[in-house]
């Protein structure tokens, strides 16, 4: 399966769903954002969305501050 994560070119041998993407790359699910294909897909959705072949992903971190 290919993907485009946050511009660059992702192989990877299985599919998988947006959580373990993150965890995948080390990304807090709390702190983050995340697009696929131009959508915005729902923290409360992250553990179900599946990841397909092609699929171009952004993954956006969250920073707070004063």
């Amino acid at each position: 399966m290919k993907l485009e994560v946050n511009g660059k070119p992702l192989r990877r041998n299985t599919d998988c769903t947006v959580a373990e993407l993150l965890d995948e790359l080390a990304f807090d699910a709390r702190r983050v954002a995340v697009e696929v294909n131009g959508e915005l897909v729902a923290r409360e959705r992250h553990g179900e969305y599946r990841l397909r072949d092609a699929d171009v992903v952004e993954i956006v971190s969250l920073v707070g501050g004063g």
